[in-house]
C-alpha cells in the first residue's frame, strides 16, 4: 500500500511542476501582456498584394469592398462582415446602427465601386471590364451586392470566362 501511496504523490507533484512549468513557458513567451490587435481603419487605403489566381484576387476584392462599405458606415470592416453573414445578422446590425436598407444598399455598392477601382489600379482588373462593371454595381440589387461582397469568386470567374482569348488581344490595345 505504501508504494502505491507513494506513487499517487509522485504523480500530484510531477502534475503541479509541469502545470508550473507551463504556466512559465507562458509568462516568458510574453503572455501576461497579451492586448488585442486593433482593428484597422478601413477609409484607409490597403496595398493589393499581386493575386496570383482568381481565389486570391476574389479574397482582396472582396476585402476592399468591405472597407469600402465599412468606411461609409462608419464602422470595422470585421462588423460590417458580421453583418452581413446571415440576413437575421444583418437585421440586428441595422437595428443597433440605425441604418436602413437604403442606407445599406448605398454602402455596398460604394464598397463596390471602390473594389473595383483598387482592383484597376493595382492592375488585377482590366480596364475594359472594370466600366461596365462599374455600371452594372451601380444597379445590382442589395442581396446580389451583399453575396457578391462575400464572396467575389463567381463574378470574376464569369468575366474571364467571358473574355477568354479575346482578353490578351485586347491588352494590346491598352495603355
Amino acid at each position: 500500500m505504501s508504494a502505491e501511496r507513494d506513487r499517487g504523490f509522485a504523480l500530484v507533484v510531477g502534475s503541479a511542476i509541469v502545470s508550473l512549468l507551463l504556466v512559465g513557458a507562458y509568462l516568458a513567451a510574453g503572455g501576461s501582456s497579451y492586448a488585442p490587435a486593433k482593428t484597422q481603419n478601413p477609409c484607409k487605403p490597403r496595398p493589393w498584394r499581386n493575386p496570383e489566381g482568381l481565389q486570391q484576387l476574389a479574397e482582396q476584392f472582396s476585402l476592399s469592398a468591405l472597407d469600402g462599405a465599412a468606411c461609409e458606415l462608419g464602422v470595422s470592416r470585421e462588423t460590417l462582415a458580421r453583418a452581413l453573414a446571415t440576413p437575421a445578422a444583418r437585421e440586428r446590425f441595422a437595428k443597433r446602427y440605425g441604418i436602413g436598407e437604403a442606407e445599406l444598399a448605398k454602402a455596398i455598392r460604394a464598397g463596390l465601386l471602390r473594389a473595383v477601382d483598387d482592383a484597376e489600379r493595382a492592375g488585377a482588373l482590366n480596364p475594359l471590364i472594370a466600366d461596365p462593371l462599374r455600371e452594372a454595381v451601380r444597379s445590382i440589387p442589395l442581396p446580389e451586392a451583399i453575396e457578391l461582397v462575400r464572396d467575389a469568386r463567381t463574378l470574376l470567374d464569369n468575366l474571364q470566362s467571358f473574355l477568354g482569348p479575346a482578353q490578351s488581344l485586347l491588352e494590346q490595345f491598352l495603355p
